[in-house]
């Protein structure tokens, strides 16, 4: 009885320490792996070769793994995968989500895109379940790689159909007696140019000499811009600095003139003001002395020196019979 308590006792002892192992090892890994931060990323595109436990990395870099691959409930043609990244992964304002393939069918997340300076991805505080409708921040996802390219295989196919359909029609019996019609019509014109072709060379040679005479023509014209230029230079300018110095004369002329009439103004206004009325008396003066003695003269012309001193002799009076 007592060595079956005793089994019993030693089992109990090392499931104990078997527990504690346990949980000692989960603390050691959480210490050295650090805390890590969740968030969703929302994909309009298939998500083949992704599972549970797939890597994430940051630019190539081993940043965390695929924690969770289900529908989203509200609307069942985006697929809702949670990432758990390490804390110090730099999951800024601008990063991007990817998935990228590979041969063996297996695929990764990679974030990329992070702006130096941006304010880190967060839930909002107001009306948080608009950006964060599952309670963490969301990644946009940005198509790439192979599933961009599958994605667009649609477009790609239906462009392609629309472009055969078009060959087609270009390439239809009409068109293509149009086509050898044009290419009948090309070959005569290379025939014709073939044939004309000492013609076409001579024209290029007068064409050739036309050029070169053009040349010469030019340099003469430019050497009598030359001669011009000294003739400007030796002739023109000396005579036109004559004229200057010419005109610089006359301009001290006139100053010297205009500064002589200054000076005679006043002069001119006093005797324009005093003088002349004066002179107007006089001449007035000298007229009446001149009809004054014009009167003597007339008396002395009628009756002589005597109608000078006494009074006129009154005429004989005869009575009337």
């Amino acid at each position: 009885m007592e060595t079956r308590s005793n089994h019993v006792l030693v089992g109990a002892v090392v499931l104990i320490l078997l527990a504690m192992l346990a949980l000692f090892t989960v603390w050691l890994a959480r210490i050295g792996g650090g805390s890590e931060k969740e968030y969703d990323v929302f994909f309009k595109q298939a998500v083949d070769g992704l599972a549970k436990g797939s890597p994430v990395s940051f630019s190539g870099v081993p940043s965390g793994q695929v924690e969770d691959i289900a529908l989203w409930p509200k609307d069942p043609q985006f697929v809702r995968v949670r990432i758990k990244v390490k804390d110090e992964t730099p999951v800024l304002l601008g990063t991007t989500a990817t998935i990228v393939g590979s041969f063996t069918g297996v695929s990764t997340i990679t974030l990329d895109g992070a702006v130096k300076g941006a304010p880190p991805i967060a839930c909002p505080e107001t009306n948080p379940e608009r950006s964060c409708p599952m309670g963490v921040p969301v990644i946009p996802p940005k198509a790439g790689g192979v599933a961009a390219l599958l994605s667009s295989a649609p477009q790609l196919l239906e462009r392609v159909t629309t472009l055969t359909e078009r060959l087609a029609d270009v390439l239809s019996d009409r068109n293509q007696n149009s086509i050898a019609a044009i290419l009948d019509n090309t070959n005569r014109l290379t025939d014709a140019l073939a044939d004309r072709g000492p013609e076409i060379a001579a024209t290029l040679a007068e064409t050739r000499i036309a050029i070169q005479r053009a040349g010469i023509a030019s340099q003469q014209i430019g050497e009598l811009a030359a001669t011009t230029n000294g003739v400007l230079a030796q002739d023109v300018r000396p005579t036109i600095q004559q004229l200057n110095r010419t005109i610089a004369s006359a301009q001290r002329s006139a100053d010297t003139l205009n500064d002589a009439i200054g000076e005679a103004k006043p002069g001119l206004q006093t005797f324009s003001r005093r003088t002349i009325p004066e002179v107007n008396q006089l001449v007035g003066d000298l007229r009446a002395m001149t009809g004054a003695l014009a009167s003597v003269a007339e008396k002395l012309d009628q009756g002589g020196a005597s109608s000078l001193i006494g009074s006129p002799k009154l005429p004989d009076y005869e009575p009337k019979r």
